[in-house]
C-alpha cells in the first residue's frame, strides 16, 4: 500500500499484483451520459469548439482542490500548490511531446500566451533590438484577440503587420502553402526583416487544419526570426508533437478539447530557445525573474484549480479506447459524417476536405438565407439558439477578403455566403445534428432571409 496525491488529497493506492493485473474497463455510453449530465439536455450542443466541456469526475477533482485551499490556505500555498502545478506541467509535456515539464508554462488561455509573446516583441522594438518597420506575419483568419494583441503590442511598437490571405472554401493544403509563400515574400520585400510569424494550427472561423509543420519549415528556410503557433483548438483534436512541429512558441487551450475546466492553456517554449528567459507573464508577481513556468504558477491569489486537474483530465481520457488519440480519431470520423449529412440535406458542401479538418468542420448553408455580414451571422445564430434550441457558430464568408475568387454556389445556384461550424465530442449524438438540419430546412421552406432580422426591417414591420 502507498499514498499518492490525487485531486489535491492524499488517497490510498493498492500496489498489489491483483490490482496491477486487473484491466481497467472502458467507459460505457451510460457513463458518458452521466459525466455530462450537467449539460442542458434541451439544447442541441454542436459547438464544443468555443468553450469545450468538462466531465463530472474532473469537476469533482477541481472541487477537492478548491476545498483544500478554503480549508487551510497557508498550507495549500506552501505545500500543495506548486507540487500540484508541477504534476500538471509534466502531464502536458507528455501529451504534447515536449522535452519535459520545464518547457511548459500553464496560463489561463491562448490569448494570455499570445500576450506573453507579443509583449516580448514590443520590448524588442522599444529596446532597439528590432528596427522600426520590421515585419510580423499573420494569417488573415488569425483569431481576433490574437490579431488585436499583435496590433496592441507589436504594431504600436513599430512593426509592419503583413497578412496572409487564405482561400475559403479551401481545396488542399497546397493552396495554403502557396498563399503563405507569397505573403512571406511581400513581408521580406526590400530586405525587410521578418521578426515573427504567427501561424494557426487550426483556424477558428472558418475552421481549417493548417499544414503547420510545413509552414514552420518555410519560415526556417526563409530566415524568419521566430515562429509562434496559436494552436488554441489543437490538443485533443489532432495529434500534437511540439518538438516535431519545431516552432519557437506553441500554445493550446486545455479547456476546449482536453476536458479541463475553464480556464487553462499551456505555452511551450523550446529548452534551447535563447530568449526563453526574456519572456515574462504580463501580470508581474513576486515570482518575476524566476522563469516563465514559475511566473505563470503564481500571479497572486486566485483560483488555480483548473490548472491543477490536468492529470485528472488525462485519467478521464484513458477510460476511452485508444485514449486521447482514439477520441480524436472517432470525433473526426463522426464530424465528417455529420457534416456530409448536413451538406447533402442543404444542397451544399464542406468548406475543406476531410484531411483539413479535426473534430470541427465547416458546412455551407443554403444561399437563400442571405447571410451578408457578420451581424447577419450573429443574428441567425441567436435565432437558432432561441427558437430552435441549437447552438452552433455561423461564419459569414465575406466577398471582400483579398484573393477571394468567385463565391461557391449551392445546388440551387445561390452563392453560399454562410457556413456553420459544427463540432463533435464524446457526448454528442446524431439527433443533435438532425435538430440543426431540420431547423435550417424549415427556415428555407418558410422563405426566411436574414434581411428580416436586420434592425431596419424590424422597425418597418411595426
Amino acid at each position: 500500500m502507498a499514498t499518492a496525491p490525487h485531486g489535491g488529497q492524499e488517497v490510498t493506492v493498492d500496489n498489489g499484483d491483483a490490482a496491477a493485473k486487473r484491466p481497467r474497463a472502458l467507459i460505457t455510453e451510460a457513463e458518458i451520459r452521466a459525466e455530462f449530465a450537467h449539460h442542458d439536455g434541451a439544447v442541441a450542443r454542436v459547438n464544443n469548439g468555443t468553450f469545450g466541456c468538462c466531465p463530472a469526475t474532473v469537476l469533482a477533482a477541481r472541487a477537492r482542490w478548491q476545498r483544500l485551499f478554503l480549508a487551510q490556505p497557508d498550507a495549500f500555498y506552501f505545500h500543495a500548490l506548486q507540487p500540484g502545478l508541477a504534476r500538471s506541467r509534466a502531464a502536458v509535456a507528455a501529451a504534447a511531446g515536449a522535452g519535459g515539464a520545464p518547457e511548459v508554462s500553464l496560463v489561463d488561455n491562448a490569448t494570455t500566451a499570445a500576450a506573453i509573446v507579443m509583449q516580448h516583441v514590443a520590448w524588442s522594438f522599444a529596446e532597439g533590438a528590432f528596427a522600426h518597420g520590421d515585419a510580423v506575419l499573420m494569417l488573415h483568419y488569425t483569431y481576433s484577440s490574437v490579431k488585436k494583441s499583435i496590433h496592441a503590442y507589436a504594431a504600436r511598437a513599430g512593426a509592419a503587420v503583413v497578412e496572409v490571405p487564405l482561400p475559403f472554401p479551401v481545396a488542399s493544403p497546397a493552396a495554403v502553402v502557396a498563399e503563405f509563400r507569397a505573403a512571406l515574400a511581400r513581408a521580406k520585400a526590400g530586405g525587410r526583416a521578418v521578426r515573427l510569424a504567427v501561424i494557426d494550427h487550426i483556424t477558428s472561423m472558418p475552421s481549417v487544419l493548417i499544414p503547420v509543420k510545413e509552414l514552420v519549415a518555410i519560415c526556417r528556410d526563409q530566415g524568419v526570426d521566430k515562429v509562434f503557433v496559436d494552436a488554441a483548438h489543437a490538443i485533443g483534436q489532432v495529434p500534437v508533437d511540439v518538438r516535431d512541429i519545431g516552432a519557437d512558441f506553441y500554445t493550446s487551450n486545455l479547456h476546449k478539447w482536453f476536458f479541463c475546466p475553464s480556464a487553462v492553456a499551456f505555452l511551450h517554449i523550446r529548452k534551447d530557445e535563447p530568449i526563453a528567459g526574456q519572456l515574462h507573464h504580463p501580470v508581474v508577481s513576486s515570482e518575476y525573474g524566476n522563469g516563465l513556468p514559475m511566473e505563470s504558477a503564481w500571479i497572486g491569489v486566485r483560483d488555480y484549480s483548473a490548472q491543477l486537474v490536468v492529470p485528472d483530465a488525462v485519467d478521464f481520457m484513458s477510460r476511452f479506447e485508444g485514449g486521447i488519440e482514439g477520441i480524436s480519431r472517432r470525433n473526426h470520423d463522426k464530424v465528417i459524417e455529420m457534416g456530409t449529412m448536413l451538406a447533402e440535406a442543404w444542397g451544399t458542401f464542406l468548406g475543406s476536405p476531410p484531411e483539413m479538418c479535426g473534430s470541427m468542420v465547416m458546412v455551407g448553408l443554403p444561399g437563400c438565407l442571405g447571410i451578408d455580414s457578420d451581424d447577419d451571422a450573429m443574428r441567425l445564430r441567436g435565432m437558432l439558439r432561441n427558437d430552435f434550441k441549437v447552438e452552433v457558430p455561423i461564419f459569414n464568408n465575406s466577398r471582400s477578403v483579398e484573393g477571394q475568387e468567385e463565391m461557391a454556389k449551392d445546388a440551387n445556384g445561390d452563392q453560399v455566403t454562410g457556413y456553420v461550424r459544427i463540432s463533435h465530442q464524446v457526448y454528442n449524438v446524431r439527433e443533435e445534428y438532425e435538430v440543426l438540419r431540420d431547423a435550417v430546412n424549415k427556415l428555407v421552406l418558410d422563405g426566411f432571409s436574414c434581411s428580416k432580422l436586420r434592425p431596419s426591417a424590424k422597425v418597418l414591420s411595426h
